[in-house]
């Protein structure tokens, strides 16, 4: 007994150790980016001077989340294959970000979503509409992230049912775990703007990247290399057997006997995959990246940059849940955390033990719960900077001031937004640490492809597009997606809802609602277009031009 304290402890020590010298070296980023950043540019996209491959590891940094690690890790070590296509969602989803957005959104704006969606219309009503859905899309995100970090806390102290450390039990770890890296994030923006971001978000990237790999690499070393034997051995494990590698264990299963449900279960996956794929273009974090380089080509070569980095990141992540299953067990992964959300550093932990004993599982545990902390916060700190940069620029300056305020003035109240941002988000975590990150990232996702996709879109590429359709394009979106969630099961009705199966409010049969939100973000826009008669076709080949050739697109967008 005295052994496994003294193991626990050290593995405890080495956790905080390496907590510790990143977050310090995190903060030293930060305190030299605050030195260098002098103005509104530097604060919102850097100088528009990071290269394309520094610009793609961010990218790589803001998308490689807690969703990705550990919810992604989780779904596939509990749902085998149906799992892994999140991942095959989330990187399908960069076609579209390439081929329709980052060439033209960094020729056409400034530092916003908003600056391309205003460019030809009346500018409070569309900045503001803009304003509310980038916070709408930032604050879902930002809860699955810190539910990660809460999740992550509880596993990393030991804590289980009826312990304590410190005077805390598991719930409170995990509420001072959100409330830790909500501080942290809010420090990130709040000093160091969007330089400080990035620099913090490349160096996360590396420790991502390189934990995953390591932790990749052990489980094929104890299974040589052995893919099959490492498949059979998760399906065996899992209780599913043949039914983990296959279709149809989470999503689009059939139900006997009930061919109305099969159906919903069916074109709930469908409802998923368009989420992912569509939202990515719309998601802000990642379109304000696109303005962080000099011109269109390194915005082109950055989203090459992040496609690379994403994709290997994505394949790790399928040795990772189904090394999990195999290695930890889906019975050991729901005992700690029934979303499944500790199964990475749980298989560290147990690949460690495996192969060297148990003082190296700590050191596994430790490295890769270091890693899904830079992860956590990379992420967050790209999505308080998305928010208030939108909050400070959009609204204050744009509607609230009308474009006169002066720099310092906006970038003031961007620090202050920063602040305001991570307080909600870390109040609103807190009551949803049942839900799987996934699935959190994942009705973002569904959110951005029904309010901001089709507006970005149609803003681009029709003439006839005005002021009117794109507020009821974005408010539509919004309120038909976020609408949908509340009367769906993932809101009431299920043990693992927001409410709990006390509350029964889910008339909506599908978890996700992009199959049918996103059609009513684009009908609401193109009937919002076709009511009014406003139209101006001289800001549209105005922004043709700019949109095709950059030219003018370093000048403030204010008319």
């Amino acid at each position: 007994m005295n052994l496994l304290a003294q193991e626990a402890g050290t593995g405890r020590t080495l956790t905080f150790t390496l907590f510790l010298v990143m977050v310090a070296a995190t903060i030293g980023i930060t305190v030299w980016a605050r030195r260098h950043t002098r103005n509104a540019t530097d604060f919102h996209s850097g100088g528009r001077g990071f290269r394309p491959w520094q610009n793609g590891f961010a990218i790589a940094s803001d998308y490689m989340s807690a969703a990705s690690f550990l919810g992604i890790a989780g779904a596939i070590a509990l749902s085998g294959y149906d799992g892994f296509l999140y991942s095959i969602g989330f990187l399908v989803a960069w076609l579209v970000a390439l081929l329709l957005v980052a060439e033209l959104l960094r020729n056409s704006g400034r530092f916003t979503m908003a600056d391309v969606l205003s460019f030809r219309m009346r500018q409070r009503p569309v900045r503001t509409a803009a304003a509310i859905s980038t916070m709408s899309v930032s604050v879902f995100y930002l809860i699955a992230q810190m539910v990660g970090a809460g999740a992550l806390i509880a596993l990393l102290l030991g804590i289980r049912e009826g312990e304590t450390f410190l005077g805390m039990n598991a719930d409170v770890a995990s509420n001072a775990g959100i409330i830790l890296v909500g501080l942290l994030m809010i420090l990130y923006v709040a000093l160091g703007g969007m330089k400080g971001t990035t620099w913090v978000q490349i160096v996360q990237a590396c420790v991502l990247l390189g934990g995953a790999a390591i932790l990749a690499l052990m489980v094929l070393v104890e299974y040589n290399f052995n893919i099959s034997g490492l498949l059979g051995d998760a399906a065996e494990a899992s209780g599913a057997g043949s039914a983990f590698l296959e279709p149809g264990l989470r999503f689009g299963a059939e139900v006997p006997g009930d061919p109305t449900q099969t159906m919903w279960n069916k074109l709930d996956f469908i409802s998923l995959a368009l989420a992912l794929v569509l939202g990515t273009a719309g998601l802000p974090h990642i379109l304000i990246r696109f303005y962080t380089v000099p011109d269109s080509k390194s915005a082109r070569k950055s989203v090459n940059w992040g496609i690379g980095l994403i994709g290997s990141f994505y394949l790790l992540t399928l040795v990772l849940g189904f090394g999990a299953a195999a290695m930890v067990g889906a019975e050991a992964i729901t005992a700690q955390n029934s979303a499944g959300n500790t199964a990475a550093p749980q298989l560290a932990q147990s690949a460690g033990e495996s192969i060297a004993g148990s003082t190296f599982g700590a050191v596994m545990l430790a490295i890769i719960a270091s890693a899904a902390f830079a992860a956590i916060l990379s992420t967050v700190a790209g999505l308080v900077i998305a928010s208030s940069s939108s909050l400070a620029h959009d609204l204050y300056n744009s509607v609230f001031r009308r474009g006169t305020a002066s720099d310092r003035e906006e970038v003031v109240f961007a620090r202050i937004a920063a602040i305001g941002v991570g307080v909600v988000a870390i109040i609103l975590a807190i009551f949803a640490q049942r839900l799987n990150v996934a699935f959190l990232v994942a009705l973002a996702f569904a959110v951005a492809a029904s309010a901001n996709f089709p507006t970005l879109l149609l803003s681009l590429f029709w003439k006839r597009f005005n002021t009117a359709g794109a507020v009821a394009g974005i408010y539509g979106g919004l309120a038909s997606a976020i609408g949908l969630v509340v009367f769906s099961p993932v809101f009431s009705s299920t043990p693992n809802s927001l409410l709990g199966e006390g509350v029964d409010i889910a008339w909506f049969p599908m978890s996700n609602p992009g199959l049918v939100s996103i059609p009513l973000g684009l009908v609401c826009a193109v009937v919002g277009t076709l009511m009014s008669s406003e139209t101006r076709p001289d800001r549209f080949a105005t922004l043709q031009v700019r949109a095709l050739t950059g030219a003018g697109s370093e000048r403030a967008v204010r008319h």
